[in-house]
């Protein structure tokens, strides 16, 4: 997993994005990674500090270095988690609303479909989340998802027209397999997994539950039995019950995933028929 900062200007309600830099890993990772990360890792014990530093660089050379938010890579569309929420979340509080978050995963881009998206708390969200409470919101009203536009520089597009102009080009024909196995076969034991989780946080659900009608039972046949001896009923305990409710906040980003991973497939699916269709035509034209 690789992650960093992002840099730009917000003008007008258009938050521009032009430099980015990765942030250092941290000591475990960076053990494995290598001797020069080590070093940085070392060097830096502090991503905060770290980040200053690049940004007081940035300066220097008449770079923008005005933090718009950060970016992270992705496997195959897994970003409901606790870790991007918390992080999001400090970032909107302590920098700016408009901060964002940039999902990027390689692996589908690698098998033909670009995927880049841009992300923000909800409004909504990010009140129950700072009130500490522990109410229902649609896993989709989470974190919001931005239009995003991604334009070249100058020396990219003179590139892309010399390339066009040339007349040898490496034509990869990689995205024309036809096999999509192992594709969806990681899809599908990912989506299992995720599965299992959520019935595993819907067995807390289920056990609060029991325990709450248990508790209220026991309560109704006390206050029978006080009410027979003339004594006065136990108060409600409404707000010992709401205290010990377990947290919704995993559950729903469970569920968001399990949409993900169901978007996913859907539409590799049917990029999938497009290829066949197209393999079959050809090869009626060959017989």
């Amino acid at each position: 997993m690789v992650a960093g900062s992002l840099l730009g200007l917000d003008q007008k309600g258009v938050l521009e994005i032009t430099h980015s830099f990765p942030l250092p890993l941290s000591k475990s990772d960076a053990a494995d990674a290598g001797a020069v990360e080590a070093a940085a890792a070392e060097e830096f014990t502090d991503g905060d500090e770290y980040q200053m530093e690049m940004m007081k660089m940035l300066r220097e050379v008449n770079m923008d270095n005005n933090c718009v938010g950060w970016y992270q890579s992705m496997f195959l569309g897994t970003y409901n988690n606790l870790s991007v929420i918390e992080n999001q979340l400090q970032y909107q509080e302590n920098l700016s609303d408009n901060t964002v978050v940039i999902l990027y995963d390689p692996i589908q881009t690698a098998n033909g479909s670009l995927t880049i998206k841009a992300f923000r708390l909800s409004e909504a969200f990010i009140q129950i989340y700072r009130g500490g409470g522990n109410e229902f919101i649609a896993p989709q009203n989470i974190l919001v998802e931005l239009p995003l536009k991604i334009r070249n520089p100058g020396l990219i597009n003179a590139l892309m027209y010399d390339l066009e102009s040339s007349k040898t080009l490496n034509c990869d024909f990689d995205r024309l397999d036809l096999s999509t196995n192992p594709y969806l076969e990681k899809n599908l034991e990912y989506l299992c997994d995720w599965v299992d989780d959520l019935a595993a946080e819907q067995q807390k659900f289920q056990y609060y539950a029991r325990n709450t009608a248990r508790q209220k039972w026991k309560k109704k046949q006390e206050n029978e039995e006080r009410r027979q001896r003339g004594e006065d009923p136990l108060p409600d305990a409404d707000d010992a019950d709401k205290t010990n409710q377990p947290a919704r906040m995993e559950s729903l980003l469970i569920s968001n995933q399990i949409d993900q991973y169901c978007s996913q497939m859907h539409h590799f699916a049917g990029a999938s028929f497009g290829k066949l269709f197209l393999a079959g035509s050809l090869h009626k034209e060959d017989s």
